[in-house]
């Protein structure tokens, strides 16, 4: 066994209490596989909408547009326990590394039954220069917003 191995064996599941912001999102049947829980494809369709709304809330999305764009560069999901529809979850955003160019969020999905995760993942963005789609760095004015949350 591996390092990266042994490391998926020891992951346990971020609390609720970890994360000051939470999108709530409606499941919808349609989200269902033939198994009866919600497609691990999903999954990243919710991280997209609640690292958005994050971003919205926070009124950082302004600062990321303009002459920059974020581009998903990454995402990676871990699953605990499975959730269904029907049925409403909350997901969970942070920002847990600040790169030169990069910004790699911390997402956690929830529902009522616990207050543990079900899911849990990062969703990464690179900031590009949306003329050259070249990276550049991140815009000052959003690390110190960063800073106060």
């Amino acid at each position: 066994m591996n390092d990266q191995t042994a490391d998926t064996k020891r992951a346990s599941p971020l609390l609720r209490r970890d994360f000051n912001y939470f999108e709530t999102i409606t499941l919808r049947w349609a989200d269902n596989d033939s198994y009866g829980h919600i497609n691990n494809a999903h999954y990243y369709s919710f991280f997209d909408t609640a690292v958005d709304g994050f971003l919205m809330h926070h009124s950082m999305r302004t600062v990321l547009a303009g002459e920059y764009q974020t581009l998903v560069v990454a995402s990676e999901c871990r699953y605990f326990r499975q959730v269904s529809s029907p049925g409403v979850i909350q997901v969970g955003v942070r920002i847990g590394r600040l790169g030169r160019s990069s910004i790699a969020y911390e997402v956690a999905v929830f529902n009522d039954e616990s207050d543990e995760a079900a899911a849990q993942g990062q969703f990464v963005h690179v900031c590009v220069n949306r003329a050259s789609q070249r990276p550049v760095a991140v815009p000052e004015s959003f690390r110190l917003a960063a800073q106060t949350f």
